[in-house]
Order: structure tokens, then C-alpha cells, then sequence
């Protein structure tokens, strides 16, 4: 048995594996570990198409494979991401009755009277399930990556990859930060329900946008022809050395800008 064409399949099923682990984590709401989970699974997912590409052991099993540990880590683990979020924002950050309502889907009296107090209907309760609307759009997204010939070598619309470590970190960001009392104007900032509802949206939007953003996937490391990919992982080493996991909205906000510059200058 030749082993070697197997490699790059171990390294995708990895992926798949941080993806599952990282759902388990949120729904206990510890989106930190569901964030360190994700980061694991990008690097798999990044190194195991190199890996073919070295072993020179791709398959078309292989590419569907990936799309379905893809659609798992970086659309269905954002969008529970998202929809842990909203309901913390909705519910003013109190974890305990979160996840009465959001994990174990029970309502008592005692979260009735929290719900009351804090103005909200019944119905309102439902807002935190739009966060899905990401999964949905990932899943669109990667049937179109895959039948799309012009993204062989970039994207059009924003990676499910990236999206993934977009809410992710701002997952990581929240359930680190919203206890401190000095972070409390910048939750009600960023991290409120009406907030997060409209980057659900706007994020859905950008994974299936006419957008052409530049592939990460390096067929050498040569710098000619890797240009822009060398300059944009030395200003995001730049980034998260000063400021940390705070720098990756920033970072996938640069990848944006720069993938219009290169396109349009």
C-alpha cells in the first residue's frame, strides 16, 4: 500500500477533527478554546494541499474531502460561533442563563424573569439563529468554489477560511474581554446584538460577492509571482505581535484591501 497518497487526506481529516472539537467547545461557550481549535484547523487545511501538491498525490476524493471538512470547521463551527454571541449580546452577557437558553434550550422561571427584566419578548429570543445564515452561505459558497474553473489559482468572495478566523477571533475577543470593567463600552460598541446581526449579513454577503482576492496556497517560495503574499504575512506577523489575536479583523480587512489593490492598480 502506498501510504504517501494518503498524507495529504490524514492532514484534511484533522482539519475536520480541530472543526469538531471546536463545536463541542462552543457550545459550552468557551469560544476562546473553540478559537485556538479553528487556528489549529487552518493550518491543516493550508498544509494539506501543499502536501499533495509535494507528494504530487492529488485526487478528486481528495478536493471533496476538503470541501466537507471546510464546510464543517469554517461554516458550520462560525456560524454556532455567531450564534453563541448573539445570544450572550442579547442576553447582556450572562453566561449562566446563555446556556440555559442556547445550549440546553430550557426556559424556567428564573431565566423568564432575567428575559423580563432585560425588556426582551419571547420572539426576540429567536434573533441568535440568523447566525446560521453563515453556514448557509459557506455551504453556497463552497459548491461554487468547486465548480468554479476561474478559482483555481484565487478566490471570488471572501474564503470560508478567513471568514472563520474573522469570527472566530471575535469570538475570543469577547468571551476574554466582556467580564473586564474596562471593556464594557467597547462591548456595547461591538459586541451588541444589532452589531453582530449586521456583520452576520454582511459576512454571509461576502462569501459569495463577485470579489477576487488572492490565493495564500504557495505552488513555490520563490518571490517572484508570491509578491503580495509575502507582504501580507509579514504586515499580519507585524500585526499580531503588536496587538495580538486583537489584529486578525484587521488582518482579513487587509487581505480585502490588498486583493483590490493588486486587482484594480
Amino acid at each position: 500500500m502506498n501510504l504517501k497518497k494518503h498524507i495529504p487526506n490524514t492532514i484534511t481529516c484533522g482539519n475536520l477533527f480541530c472543526g469538531c472539537l471546536g463545536i463541542i467547545a462552543t457550545n459550552c461557550l468557551a469560544l476562546d478554546k473553540a478559537f485556538y481549535f479553528l487556528i489549529l484547523a487552518a493550518v491543516l487545511d493550508f498544509f494539506d494541499g501543499f502536501a499533495a501538491r509535494l507528494l504530487k498525490v492529488s485526487s478528486a476524493i481528495g478536493k471533496d474531502l476538503d470541501s466537507l471538512a471546510d464546510m464543517v470547521t469554517f461554516g458550520v463551527l462560525p456560524g454556532f460561533i455567531m450564534y453563541k454571541m448573539l445570544g450572550l449580546a442579547l442576553l447582556n452577557f450572562n453566561k449562566e442563563v446563555a446556556i440555559d437558553i442556547y445550549s440546553n434550550f430550557s426556559i424556567g422561571e428564573i431565566e423568564l424573569g432575567i428575559v423580563e427584566n432585560l425588556n426582551l419578548s419571547i420572539p426576540s429570543l429567536f434573533v441568535p439563529f440568523l447566525a446560521f445564515i453563515i453556514t448557509v452561505f459557506s455551504a453556497i459558497r463552497l459548491a461554487k468554489f468547486n465548480n468554479d474553473i476561474r478559482q483555481s489559482d484565487s478566490f471570488i468572495g471572501l474564503p470560508t477560511p478567513a471568514n472563520g478566523l474573522l469570527i472566530s477571533a471575535m469570538g475570543y475577543i469577547l468571551i476574554t474581554q466582556f467580564h473586564k470593567d474596562d471593556s464594557t463600552n467597547v462591548n456595547r460598541l461591538f459586541f451588541s446584538p444589532i452589531t453582530l446581526v449586521i456583520e452576520t449579513f454582511i459576512l454571509s454577503f461576502l462569501l459569495i460577492a463577485p470579489l477576487p482576492l488572492f490565493s495564500l496556497k504557495f505552488k513555490h517560495f520563490k518571490w517572484q509571482g508570491n509578491q503580495i503574499r509575502f507582504v501580507f504575512l509579514a504586515l499580519s506577523l507585524v500585526l499580531l505581535i503588536t496587538v495580538q489575536f486583537v489584529g486578525i479583523p484587521l488582518i482579513i480587512l487587509m487581505y480585502i484591501l490588498l486583493s483590490l489593490l493588486v486587482k484594480f492598480v
